[in-house]
């Protein structure tokens, strides 16, 4: 099958958004002047409280990357998904948007109970917040596994991506190895170490990595399409 190398509107578009998806994620993350764990606990409060308009705004620079994200593959599905690529882009980059926009929720919760929650526990005694954290314990649950699970979604979708990348080398084929083993390491190290969240979160950063490094190579090279519909 002939194939040529495209680069057009849709192809800077596409790149730029993972690029922007990538600085938005990231800088949302770096710039907050307080991170939540695995669950809230009563001292995110207070922390929160000290700084909490500019811990607002970077949250939602950080959801909005999510959204972002969901936004490049959308684009990269429009323009490479024709056949006979389609058969693994679509579910591998339908599977990752279900998992981001899971993710985007999960921090919307987060985002939400964490400013709400400085207005409803400020000048309470530790006794009070703690009663308030207790009340709020089974959402927690709920948030906690739609992280994991919005991880390991992502990486079912990168592993079916990735395995699309190699096999038509719409990419450069080492991209597609990284994307494969990013949705490996994401499924294998949530499902197989599911009570330990230290280890997981550098998947966020390496992810992160993956965004920046698929809008650089789009936008330098452009994507393989078949010639007769490109």
């Amino acid at each position: 099958m002939m194939r040529i190398m495209t680069k057009n509107f849709e192809t800077k578009f596409t790149g730029w958004s993972f690029i922007l998806a990538a600085l938005m994620l990231w800088l949302g993350w770096a710039l907050s002047p307080h991170h939540i764990g695995e669950y809230i606990v009563a001292s995110d409060f207070e922390a929160i409280g000290e700084n909490v308009w500019t811990w607002i705004w970077m949250y939602r620079i950080h959801i909005f990357g999510w959204v972002t994200m969901a936004i490049a593959l959308f684009a990269l599905v429009a323009v490479a998904a024709r056949k006979p690529y389609r058969v693994l882009i679509l579910p591998g980059a339908g599977m990752i948007i279900i998992g981001t926009f899971t993710l985007a929720i999960a921090n919307a919760y987060f985002y939400n109970f964490g400013a709400w929650g400085v207005g409803q526990t400020m000048g309470k005694s530790a006794v009070e917040i703690q009663a308030f954290v207790n009340d709020i314990l089974y959402t927690n649950q709920y948030v906690t596994c739609f992280i994991r699970f919005g991880r390991v979604f992502s990486g079912v979708g990168l592993v079916l991506l990735g395995y699309g990348l190699i096999k038509w080398h719409i990419v450069a084929k080492w991209l597609g190895w990284f994307t494969v083993l990013l949705g490996l390491s994401a499924m294998g190290i949530v499902m197989g170490i599911p009570d330990n969240y230290e280890i997981y979160k550098p998947l966020f950063h390496i992810k992160v990595i993956w965004l920046v490094t698929m809008g650089a190579l789009i936008l330098l090279k452009g994507i393989h399409l078949p010639k007769s519909e490109s």
